[in-house]
């Protein structure tokens, strides 16, 4: 204590006097107050002088009030309209929901509104800017779950806001954007988008869309599938032959299998059409839900049971119109990213009803790495947390170098202004609305909360239960093993651009290590491949696939080639 003495002297000596203390307390009372009263003083400006956009719809547009989601879109260039620039890497918007509004109402675009890239439309920087405004019309479905709910029902155009036909949307104005100004924009949207126009049916590619009747029981309103049937030389010289089929799952499109086209020039018609290529009936199939360009081709609890539909309904459609085997072997599956997923689940789930698969980077086949997302061990899906610090989770990346490209947070902020209640048309969403439970209100349950990114342990258990499946493989391989062996091949890069190999990466190693049986297939990566990487071309899967056919076929199946 001596040593200290000195010290405790000192501050002795500099404690400030009462009087003093009194008085400079009372001065920084009034300063504060001051402040408080310029900054309020701020504010109230700032509310009274906010932009602010207001949209609305005439009564030649729809006499009936219209539930739906309002969008305004800004853009600095003009080569295309602003509703045609906005995505994932596009454009700045904002969504705003509305329900029963009356022709000639306005919904309003404020700095309260969500928007993205730039959340609040007061950040944006002053200048010149193109602006137009899309009215997205919601439809009610009463569904046979008992919920009613009201969502985008699609038009043939794959979930796409921006062209979906019935859609309506305004003239491009070219304004001055100043956040700080006090002004009301008004736009009105008024042009319709038409009907999209499936293509004609010529000598080598067919059309086929039907009303599905399990479809519209369950949604209590007519939902339609459909498919694109591309067929092999000699399909009309030849009326007794029968052919194996390929279904090649992806995204919704009415454009031929393979990107095949009708030109001479085209590599995939040079392939299709030679003498000696292989002869397959190609499909694609279409089956948009209210949620997504794509069911995923399998029953679930929020798009009902579309996976029944295609293969009650739409693929004997097929099969019936078209000279098909109707065998097993003869039904092959291939499909990249969420076609690869699907391409992989039906070859799993439908073990005899299809001879093997070439999945291309699927969608996650287990759930610890879902872009980035451990929905197991994660707490939160916007970042990694450790003990001293949190790193934003990326999303996406690119493939080159490794560096993100967007982090998780900011996919979903895109998806949540795109719509609420996961009726954004995009990818985190479906997977919820495909892999997840359905919540109260009649949507699905999310995984995690979009604004805050808290993961639900419950709906991550339901994902697991329902369709982990890589689980569902080690549960079941004593059943479903003998019934897959040689039919499962996937093909991945290794750094793709979605963390898609992660999905693939136990799968790989359970399979690798069964017995009983070995499951005789095949796992091919790219050490830098991307998400479009390709170890061979369209024509040389059909030359793989062909030699399949033929070791797994029956002793009298038909042979795929001509000669």
């Amino acid at each position: 204590m001596p040593k200290f003495s000195g010290m405790l002297k000192i501050r002795s000596n500099l404690t400030p006097n009462p009087h003093f203390m009194n008085h400079f307390h009372s001065n920084r009372i009034a300063r504060r107050f001051l402040i408080v009263l310029a900054l309020l003083t701020s504010f109230t400006g700032f509310s009274q002088t906010k932009l602010k956009f207001e949209l609305s719809f005439p009564a030649a547009i729809s006499a009936t009030p219209l539930t739906g989601r309002m969008f305004l879109i800004i853009t600095r260039k003009d080569s295309t309209e602003p509703r045609q620039q906005v995505g994932r890497y596009g454009t700045q918007f904002w969504g705003a929901d509305f329900e029963k509004l009356a022709a000639g109402k306005a919904v309003t675009i404020d700095g309260s509104t969500l928007g993205y890239p730039i959340n609040a439309l007061n950040d944006v920087p002053k200048g010149e800017y193109f602006v137009q405004a899309v009215l997205n019309k919601y439809t009610e479905f009463k569904r046979s779950d008992g919920h009613t709910v009201w969502m985008h029902m699609d038009q043939w155009e794959g979930q796409q806001w921006t062209r979906s036909p019935g859609n309506v949307y305004s003239a491009v104005q070219k304004i001055t954007i100043d956040p700080a100004k006090s002004e009301t924009v008004k736009l009105e949207v008024t042009k319709v988008i038409p009907p999209i126009s499936v293509p004609a049916d010529t000598k080598w590619v067919k059309h086929i869309k039907i009303q599905s009747a399990k479809l519209t029981k369950f949604w209590g309103h007519p939902i339609f599938i459909g498919a694109t049937i591309l067929l092999p030389k000699g399909y009309e010289e030849e009326p007794t032959r029968l052919y194996p089929t390929v279904y090649q799952q992806g995204h919704f499109s009415t454009a031929p299998p393979f990107r095949f086209a009708e030109n001479p020039n085209n590599e995939f018609y040079k392939d299709w059409t030679a003498d000696s290529a292989p002869r397959f009936i190609a499909i694609t199939l279409q089956h948009p839900s209210p949620y997504f360009d794509d069911s995923y081709a399998v029953n679930s609890a929020n798009n009902g049971p579309f996976g029944d539909a295609i293969h009650e309904e739409l693929i004997p459609e097929i099969e019936t119109k078209f000279r098909c085997i109707r065998e097993g072997y003869a039904r092959l599956l291939t499909g990249g990213s969420t076609g690869g997923w699907e391409s992989f689940a039906l070859q799993v789930w439908y073990p005899e009803f299809y001879g093997g698969t070439w999945s291309f980077a699927p969608d996650p086949l287990d759930f610890w790495n879902v872009e980035g997302i451990d929905i197991y061990k994660d707490k939160n899906a916007f970042y990694k947390e450790y003990e001293w610090y949190k790193v934003p989770t990326t999303n996406t990346r690119i493939p080159a170098t490794g560096e993100p490209r967007l982090t998780s947070e900011q996919r979903n902020m895109m998806e949540l202004v795109n719509g609420t209640k996961g009726r954004s048309g995009g990818q985190l969403d479906v997977w919820s609305s495909v892999f997840g439970p359905v919540g109260a209100d009649g949507y699905f349950k999310p995984l995690f909360d979009k604004k805050t990114g808290v993961i639900d342990p419950s709906v991550a258990a339901y994902w697991k239960e329902h369709y982990d499946l890589r689980q569902y493989l080690e549960k079941n391989w004593a059943t479903v093993g003998p019934k897959l062996v040689g039919k499962l091949n996937i093909i991945v890069g290794r750094m793709d651009d979605f963390f898609l190999n992660f999905g693939v990466y136990k799968v790989d190693e359970f399979l690798s290590k069964t017995t009983n049986p070995a499951y005789g297939g095949s796992v091919t990566y790219g050490d830098r491949g991307g998400h479009s990487w390709r170890p061979y071309s369209n024509g040389e899967l059909l030359k793989i696939m062909d030699a399949h056919i033929k070791k797994m076929a029956p002793a009298k199946g038909a042979t795929t080639k001509a000669n």
